[in-house]
């Protein structure tokens, strides 16, 4: 007789949540499953904030919003959570806990038990309360190390990852067009190339810790006229292909950039959040993205109340899923109500709908966030007992010894001295006079999108959470036996003349005087810098330029310190000052990495990633203009620049010799090399920056005089010398041409390496022979440089 014997079975578990089988199978089985508006739940995201005390978050309010109810957007689902932790401070660990409790509610309310993305700003550190506030991303170009962005990229996306986060909305891959726009900051310079490799080096970083990076804005925001924020853009197709479209095509194609948010920008009449030749037909059908779009934040309904191009909400929604925008944020606005009710009454269709969704489950799937063994519970949490808040309180580190080691890198080789007649490095000054309105003001280093200046702001009864030594106190620690005295001459911006008699009178007491000007980085007007802080002019802002000018009258030698978000004029300082140093936004390490050039501790080794205009009145302008845009005898206006991109000094001198180049000549479809001696000539060890500039005489459409197409760093001791070899693929000479496809063209060329753009120091000149050739998306991108 056999026994009966209970088997136990698993119960069959849903194709979508089987890891077994491929992606794409699982995420069309669940499409199939889902009703209308559980699929356009998945769409749209809810701006929340997470619970100080570590419970569920709650709605954020916002003025370009409704409420929104939770409790009856939850049982369709959620496609995104906004900004958990950079809407209000919070402690990190309960931050965390607050997210898994929202998670976990999430998905116990949806029958697919799918959870959301969550996704938050990262543009110069992680954009939470104590997490490390890094160098911005004017600084990240100024090093020209793209080695030092990806380690701190891995470094933001490992705590971003830690705390439950998935997505991180950087990097800007805008190109500077106008230095009066206020989010110059936010962006890597003015040239395609080094914004293209430097923000490729930070995808690669914050991808490799698990973060879906996303790349903004596509495309020409940073192109508005006369520099103002949201304002309308004229750039031609030419401009659009050879100037601000390359860094979002390195990006992912070198980077594996799994997102992409729309620009504001309309550009020739058609908005990027409704351009489908832009979403679909060339990041989707040529460049072969296939990622997620999501909306730069009301973008969606701002094709109605900013672009009149949509009659209502419902309409706004159609035309961006038509263009191949995936997913609105920051909350649900048009792709709520208005898009069922619209695609109910047939204005638009489901198709629409499932495209979007099938871009965004597969990238929940890829993210694990549809597999039966996904946690709510993140990794900075294991072991911890979660039911003990208080416990958990300060358990979690965001701005480590690690992240700040990182910062302290990234800022000192930001450093850039422009201007030194010999004074530094100082050699133990006696008596320092430290004037100016960012000498003793310890958020002078940060930039907007820093949590202390983006957020903390508005709460100014809780601790900044991150430590931020002034000017002031950072030189006090570098040379402790100087008698340093601050005087705060006038504000950044408050145009106060009542205190430069005071400034005046203690630099003449001093050796040396060390001036801190700069900005104040702020949101929509509330700075200098920033987003919505626009200048007109690229004057000091405020009283600084009669400051700096009376202190120049005192007779005592005066270094002038830039602490600031975008490039000025400085007047006489350029001729009649001892010294220039020029740092945008360095971060919690900045002031000490001043400090450490000024003493010698540190070597200068940053370069320009903008010019250094030479007036204030004489933008827009970059390096990389045309003949047409150099000074001439026919307008007034001189844009030369006093500093060029690219330009930066040391404490050391370097020989550039024996260039030698394989072959004069090559095929359109063929390459250069070149070779080059650098020794170093000084007695200090140093860093110079070798960069290829290519110059092409004669095109079939007007070309920049010159552009960048390479470049290294090179740390040389005293009397090493390095032989650098450059191999220039025929590739980097393509442009736009004249019938709108990227060609190389035969015909002469001149290769200029350099020390900046104003300084060449071997140049030759070689031909490209045979046919046109048309090179697309898949070129070349680089002159690769190899040191012997």
């Amino acid at each position: 007789m056999t026994a009966n014997v209970a088997v136990e079975t698993t119960p069959e578990i849903p194709l979508w949540n089987d890891p077994s089988h491929p992606v794409s199978a699982r995420v069309e089985a669940l499409i199939g499953a889902m009703t209308l508006q559980e699929k356009i739940a998945q769409l749209y995201g809810v701006w929340v904030g997470a619970s100080a005390n570590g419970g569920e978050v709650a709605p954020h309010q916002h003025d370009m919003e409704e409420a929104v109810d939770l409790d009856a957007l939850l049982p369709s689902g959620l496609g995104q959570l906004t900004r958990p932790f950079g809407t209000a401070p919070v402690d990190p660990a309960l931050g965390a806990l607050s997210l898994l409790r929202t998670q976990t509610r999430i998905t116990s309310a949806n029958r697919f038990g799918i959870p959301a993305v969550a996704h938050e700003e990262c543009l110069a550190g992680f954009a939470a309360w104590g997490a490390t506030a890094y160098p911005v991303p004017l600084s990240w170009g100024a090093t020209f190390d793209p080695d030092v962005i990806r380690r701190m990229a891995a470094a933001i996306g490992r705590d971003m990852r830690a705390v439950g986060v998935h997505q991180g909305l950087a990097p800007v891959l805008d190109v500077v067009r106008d230095l009066r726009w206020g989010r110059v900051e936010e962006t890597i310079g003015e040239d395609p190339y080094l914004v293209g490799t430097i923000g490729t080096a930070y995808v690669q970083g914050l991808e490799s810790a698990g973060i879906v990076a996303t790349l903004k804005h596509f495309v020409g925001y940073s192109a508005s006229r006369a520099g103002r924020n949201l304002a309308p853009t004229s750039v031609g197709p030419r401009e659009r292909a050879d100037v601000l479209l390359p860094p979002f095509e390195m990006a992912i194609r070198e980077g594996g950039a799994r997102s992409v948010m729309h620009a504001y920008t309309d550009i020739d009449g058609i908005p990027s959040a409704a351009d489908e030749q832009l979403l679909t037909g060339l990041l989707r059908d040529t460049w072969g993205f296939d990622g997620t779009v999501v909306a730069d934040y009301f973008g969606i309904a701002f094709l109605k109340t900013l672009h009149g191009i949509a009659g209502d909400f419902a309409d706004a929604a159609g035309a961006a899923l038509q263009a191949g925008v995936d997913i609105e944020l920051p909350t649900v606005k048009t792709f709520g109500a208005p898009l069922a009710d619209a695609v109910t009454e047939g204005r638009v269709a489901e198709s629409l709908i499932d495209r979007a969704l099938r871009r965004v489950l597969t990238q929940k799937a890829e993210l694990g966030l549809l597999d039966p063994d996904w946690s709510p519970v993140p990794p900075a949490f294991h072991g911890a007992d979660l039911d003990d808040t208080d416990t958990l309180r300060g358990t979690i580190d965001l701005d480590g010894p690690q992240n700040r080691e990182l910062a302290r890198e990234i800022a000192e080789k930001a450093v850039v001295l422009l201007a030194n007649d010999g004074t530094l490095p100082l050699a133990a000054p006696r008596r320092i006079a430290l004037v100016g309105p960012n000498a003793a003001e310890g958020t002078a280093v940060l930039g907007c999108y820093s949590f202390p200046q983006h957020v903390g702001v508005q709460h100014p009864e809780i601790p900044v959470g991150i430590e931020l030594p002034s000017l002031g106190e950072s030189l006090a620690a570098e040379f402790p036996d100087a008698e340093i005295t601050v005087a705060r001459g006038t504000g950044v911006d408050d145009g106060d003349l009542s205190g430069i008699a005071e400034a005046v009178g203690t630099a003449r007491d001093a050796d040396i005087v060390v001036v801190a000007l700069g900005d104040r980085a702020g949101l929509f007007g509330r700075g200098t810098s920033g987003e919505g802080c626009d200048a007109e002019s690229l004057a000091l802002p405020g009283a600084q330029q009669q400051l700096l000018d009376a202190l120049l009258d005192s007779g005592t030698p005066v270094v002038t310190v830039l602490l600031a978000g975008r490039p000025y004029a400085l007047g006489r300082a350029v001729s009649e000052g001892a010294a220039i140093v020029q740092s945008f936004f360095p971060g919690v390490a900045g002031t000490r990495a001043i400090a450490g050039v000024l003493s010698g501790r540190t070597s200068p080794s940053g370069r320009l990633p903008v010019s250094i205009p030479r007036g204030p009145g004489s933008q827009p302008a970059t390096y990389l203009g045309a003949r047409l845009a150099q000074a001439s005898e026919v307008s007034n206006i001189d844009p030369t620049s006093a500093f060029g991109f690219g330009h930066g000094l040391t404490y050391t001198t370097f020989a550039w010799s024996g260039l030698t180049v394989d072959a004069e000549q090559a095929p359109t479809d063929g390459e250069f090399t070149a070779s080059l001696t650098v020794r170093n000539t000084g007695e200090r060890t140093g860093t110079e920056v070798v960069q290829l500039y290519l110059h092409d005489p004669v095109a079939s459409v007007v070309q920049p005089v010159q552009r960048l197409v390479g470049y290294t760093r090179l740390e040389l001791a005293p009397g090493e010398e390095r032989r650098v070899r450059v191999t220039v693929p025929a590739d980097v000479a393509s442009f736009t041409g004249r019938d709108g496809r990227r060609i190389v063209e035969p015909g002469e060329l001149e290769l200029r390496l350099s020390a900046s753009s104003t300084d060449a120091r071997l140049t030759t000149r070689v031909a490209l022979t045979g046919p046109v050739r048309v090179v697309d998306h898949t070129r070349r991108f680089h002159a690769e440089f190899t040191v012997e």
